[in-house]
């Protein structure tokens, strides 16, 4: 099981954001706009706990390499069901410098586009907080 992965299903949310690089980029399934930052991408993955519900990994695939994971999961936001990736590329150091999140279907993106829009002052504060943002 890969660390990242371990760490989310303890919802050990310090040792997720420990790997985290600093100059990370965070691309959401629902914003045009990529998030850079460790402080905004921690802030948004925190949140994320706040919105899913059943959250579970379903499968890992990895390169031979180590830099390249995706992890596929399954939750619910409400009522709807998602399906979802979470594509990341480890740098020299071991750290993720990329994050990006597919969903899947589209009503599921809708709610939870609405779900963390509702979050979003919340995350903020918190990036703010971390000296980020």
């Amino acid at each position: 099981m890969h660390p990242f992965r371990a760490a989310v299903e303890k919802d050990d949310l310090d040792a997720v954001e420990a790997m985290l690089a600093e100059n990370v980029v965070f691309t959401s399934p629902v914003v045009f706009k990529p998030y850079p930052g460790k402080a905004i991408t921690a802030a948004i993955l925190r949140g994320v706990t706040r919105v899913f519900e059943d959250f579970r990994y379903v499968r890992e695939i990895g390169d031979a390499e180590g830099r390249d994971h995706v992890l596929v999961f399954e939750a619910r936001v409400g009522d709807r069901k998602i399906t979802g990736a979470d594509f990341l590329h480890f740098d020299e150091d071991g750290l993720i410098d990329d994050f990006m999140v597919m969903v899947r279907p589209l009503s599921a993106a809708q709610a939870l586009a609405e779900a963390m829009g509702a979050q979003f002052d919340r995350i903020a504060e918190e990036a703010a907080g971390a000296g980020g943002a």
